[in-house]
């Protein structure tokens, strides 16, 4: 199991010591629900659970407290689908070829909310900060609508590149 992020590395060391842990859940709980309202979650996560996922489609539970209530608190390649660990895989893990030419999920986080990281850490506000309101996730989804259709683009350049590469070959 390749886990894309967990809420417990984020409540150690620099983590602001005013805040409860919970909101080192809330950056991943939004792009978990992004993924829950575009139908990416795993069969597994589906069999276990139906009746919370439909729970984060009602906006009736934030996908932070879905997150830890029903993960764990770590956000993982068993909780999507194919589709879902392709996309999460590209854009929700910094350093990929994908988010060096778009953007990462936490970086485009930061963007949206106004928070600047440098070398050193944050020099303004913490994400931990962003409150997990569904105002706060329409804002995010919209970058991350954004962001699934580029890289569907991307996907599909991609693979006509590597076809057109094997034609030359």
């Amino acid at each position: 199991m390749a886990k894309y992020d967990d809420a417990s590395w984020h409540y150690g060391g620099d983590y602001p010591e005013d805040l409860p842990n919970e909101n080192a859940a809330f950056h991943i709980g939004m792009f978990i629900t992004w993924c829950i309202e575009n139908d990416l979650m795993s069969d597994e996560q589906i069999d276990d659970n139906k009746d919370d996922i439909l729970t984060v489609k009602r906006h009736e539970m934030t996908g932070g407290k879905f997150l830890i209530k029903n993960c764990d608190e770590k956000f993982s390649d068993y909780d999507l689908c194919k589709t879902g660990n392709n996309f999460a895989k590209d854009y929700y893990k910094d350093d990929t070829k994908f988010g060096k030419k778009y953007n990462s999920y936490t970086d485009d986080f930061c963007d949206v909310f106004n928070i600047t990281v440098d070398e050193n850490g944050y020099v303004s506000k913490s994400l931990y900060y962003v409150e997990e309101t569904w105002k706060n996730y329409e804002l995010i989804k919209k970058v991350i609508d954004k962001r699934f259709l580029e890289w569907k683009e991307y996907k599909e350049k991609s693979k006509n590149n590597m076809n057109h590469l094997n034609i030359l070959l």
